[in-house]
């Protein structure tokens, strides 16, 4: 008997951490490989939530809620799963993400990517144009919490090379699904 395919089994795809963690690297190049629609999280966040950001001012979990609320809905109106990156830091987002309580058209995987802060704060540091400033990375680690053992979903840390830590998830989620 032939095994189905995993991936079709992890549904939507959310590809999950604090900020410069490579969210959008992995989450393109994961999309790419399972030939899914990628989502940026980031492009749907308010105007007000990004000036928030720029300016050093931490989201609150009433700032994130609109914005969480958009990025279900865009997963609700997809026809086919999607790869989807979003911090998700906190298990009450990534209900809200799930759809708790409601009926979703399919399940929600997460891929938490893991970091040392020092290699995070360069890469936030490195990058140009993002509104996201290095300030606000130790609001994101005291807000984060790590999956919990009843979510579905793995944690893999981030290598150097974008294929291997694609390599590396693609491993982690079928191990997840099955």
């Amino acid at each position: 008997m032939q095994k189905d395919p995993w991936p079709d089994r992890c549904g939507d795809i959310i590809v999950m951490g604090v900020s410069g963690c490579g969210k959008s690297t992995v989450g393109e190049a994961l999309a790419a490989r399972l030939n899914r629609r990628f989502v940026e999280g980031d492009a749907l966040h308010p105007d007000a939530n990004r000036r928030k950001m720029a300016a050093g001012t931490p989201l609150t979990d009433a700032d994130r809620a609109p914005w969480l609320d958009r990025i279900r809905e865009e997963m609700s109106r997809a026809e086919a799963p999607l790869v989807v990156a979003c911090s998700a830091l906190r298990r009450a987002y990534r209900d809200r993400l799930r759809g708790k309580g409601e009926s979703a058209p399919r399940p929600v995987t997460f891929v938490h990517l893991t970091e040392t802060r020092d290699v995070i704060a360069a890469r936030i540091e490195g990058r140009q144009g993002h509104f996201m400033p290095v300030s606000l990375l130790d609001s994101q680690y005291a807000t984060l919490e790590p999956l919990a053992p009843d979510e579905r979903g793995c944690t893999v840390e981030v290598s150097s090379d974008p294929t291997a830590t694609v390599q590396a998830v693609m491993s982690a989620l079928e191990r997840t699904v099955y």
